[in-house]
């Protein structure tokens, strides 16, 4: 998953005395709940699934590369993607759960997603790479930090970028360089991704019992719904700074 760096917008969320109660545990001490377990598979099933739909996207969108540098690059990236989805599959089967049972809840609503922000043509694909992706990285990244240190470290691993950003960054930006015009074209496209990107996000959230708990309170008491309204600021805030380093307005 293309995640930003720290000048491009990462989120940082501060968590609370409870949340770090369980952060402070590993996965063992921390499953022995079953609604913070249910969470949890949802999460990394939710995931899971994220990593595996990026790697056929990036392996399609690399037939639109203008050169056969930038084929291997988005080739390079889908490998990655890969990689994640398999260490995935691989700690959902570890404690014991189906991966594809795990991942079946967020199927329609990522597939959904992908078939609504289908790119027209390459520089649309780096944008949605980039921007689309950093904004569920960005989600993840805010529930990361309510995760026993286990999972935790396992979510923030397979959302690492990569050097992916800053090579969608270069190319756009060298894009709009070239042809002015373009900038407003993928400025659009970038604003549209982030609606259905976050209404994706609430969507997910919304439709997974154990899931919402997470975010509003209960498993680690870590957000109420204030703060879950905070994080999308948060969220928005990063992605208006990731549209300065593409050189779009937001």
């Amino acid at each position: 998953m293309t995640t930003p760096d720290n000048a491009t917008g990462q989120t940082d969320a501060a968590p609370d005395a409870s949340t770090a109660r369980v952060a402070e545990q590993t996965w063992e001490q921390a499953s022995a709940d079953p609604q913070y377990r249910a969470a949890v598979v949802d999460l990394l099933g939710a995931l899971a699934y994220g990593e595996l739909s990026a790697f056929e996207r990036l392996a399609e969108d690399a037939k639109l590369a203008p050169s056969l540098s930038d084929k291997g690059e988005l080739a390079k990236m889908a490998a990655a993607e890969f990689g994640h989805f398999d260490r995935l599959r691989a700690r959902l089967a570890e404690i014991d759960t189906d991966p594809e049972e795990a991942m079946a809840p967020f199927v329609a609503a990522l597939d959904g997603f992908h078939r609504q922000t289908a790119p027209s043509d390459w520089l649309e694909g780096l944008v949605k790479a980039y921007v689309g992706d950093s904004i569920a990285a960005d989600f993840y990244r805010e529930v990361a930090v309510r995760l026993d240190s286990d999972t935790r470290e396992l979510v923030l691993a397979v959302l690492d970028d990569l050097g992916h950003a800053e090579f969608a960054v270069e190319k756009v930006r060298a894009a709009i360089e070239a042809e002015p015009r373009v900038g407003g074209r993928l400025a659009l496209w970038a604003r549209r991704l982030m609606g259905e990107a976050l209404s994706q996000s609430q969507r997910v959230v919304a439709e997974r019992d154990a899931l919402s708990t997470m975010l509003v309170g209960g498993v680690a008491d870590g957000f109420d719904l204030a703060e879950v309204g905070r994080m999308f600021s948060r969220i928005t805030e990063a992605h208006t700074k990731r549209m300065a380093a593409l050189g779009l307005a937001s």
